[in-house]
């Protein structure tokens, strides 16, 4: 197995990889980006079709550069992975696509090994950036128990309408991608949406007054609903653990397209059928699950992983793990750490932290 060694191992070529390998970068330090997709920014151009950021340009540039476009408008998901592809040329970082890492391990010197198929990797340290919420559908048990015939499909699979058969759909998920993809499907199906409601934000985002919200929103985000604050803890265990609010979609658009909206939960299947809580059986023809991901880390052979699935870490830093960091992570310090508006800072302060820690492993 061929063998080699560099300083620092970034797993992850989406927003947060890209964030820390720019400022390692600004640092002079040596390091590598790995990713197992063919280009830069496919994570994004895999989601649905109509997928537009929830925040304007103006604020949706990583360090050193701007997001293109009219400030107050919305990128596309295309956008976003196109400017993701830009950021990577443009400050040259050596990214390295169609590399899937199948393991992480502690060295015999302390250090990491980072095996990428017939490659090892030795590392002083590692960046895993593997995404927000990680990449494994949650799906819950009694899905497989449905009516063969009924077509399901989990968000990340979703991408327009017309993969749907005919007949009703129930979406499973009140958040912003239960409700985008509720509102949607809704032009051409009868449509339910069950689930909690986690509430939504207070303004339109294509009116002008979002110009007087943003700027409030975001500081509160970056500086308020942080895990420094009860506040922030608070809305940390409710973002990881039941995801945001309504944000693009409001309550009335739903019902003005004729969404069938129930709070009750989809808790299990009789006659092939689904069934909410009250004990109601949905006739669909289709599913759609907006129920969120699964952090899986079992390719992570160090003991850093939680009883939760998610990492045992402070603003990304393994105490147990000296040199092994976690970036874009949802509240791995505010409620902005998993959006384009604050991942830049999270990086940052990692970027910080490993070339403090290679100059002293260099001086030892």
């Amino acid at each position: 197995m061929d063998t080699e060694r560099i300083e620092t191992v970034i797993i992850g070529a989406g927003q947060a990889g890209l964030s820390t390998g720019y400022h390692l970068r600004r640092r002079g330090r040596q390091f590598v980006v790995l990713d197992a997709n063919a280009r830069v920014g496919d994570n994004w151009r895999a989601q649905w079709d109509t997928l537009r950021l929830y925040t304007p340009r103006r604020y949706d540039g990583l360090p050193g550069l701007r997001f293109p476009g009219t400030a107050w408008s919305y990128p596309t998901k295309d956008e976003v992975a196109d400017y993701l592809e830009s950021y990577a040329d443009r400050f040259d970082l050596p990214v390295r696509t169609r590399t899937s890492v199948e393991r992480l391990e502690r060295s015999a010197d302390g250090g990491y090994v980072v095996t990428t198929g017939d490659r090892q990797i030795l590392a002083d340290n590692v960046v895993v950036a593997t995404g927000t919420f990680g990449r494994t559908p949650y799906l819950p048990d009694f899905a497989v128990d449905l009516d063969p015939s009924i077509r399901q499909l989990h968000s990340s699979e979703y991408r327009r309408p017309a993969q749907l058969k005919d007949g009703p759909v129930l979406v499973v998920g009140g958040s912003h991608s239960g409700t985008d993809i509720a509102y949607e499907v809704a032009t051409s199906h009868p449509t339910v949406l069950a689930g909690r409601d986690p509430g939504q934000i207070p303004v339109r985002l294509e009116k002008k007054g979002a110009r007087l919200f943003f700027p409030v929103f975001i500081f509160v985000g970056k500086h308020v609903l942080t895990r420094r604050t009860p506040m922030g803890r608070k809305e940390m265990r409710e973002i990881r653990y039941h995801g945001g609010p309504m944000l693009r979609v409001k309550r009335s658009d739903l019902l003005a397209r004729g969404v069938d909206r129930t709070h009750e939960r989809v808790v299990g299947v009789q006659d092939g059928l689904p069934m909410l809580a009250d004990g109601r059986v949905l006739d669909v023809a289709n599913v759609v699950w907006c129920t969120g991901f699964r952090q899986v880390f079992d390719w992570i052979d160090v003991p850093v992983i939680g009883a939760d699935g998610w990492p045992d870490e402070l603003r990304g830093v393994t105490a147990a793990a000296p040199g092994l960091f976690f970036c874009g992570l949802s509240f791995q310090f505010s409620f902005t750490s998993m959006t384009l508006p604050g991942v830049g800072r999270d990086a940052e302060y990692l970027a910080k932290r490993i070339a403090a820690r290679s100059r002293s492993l260099v001086a030892a």
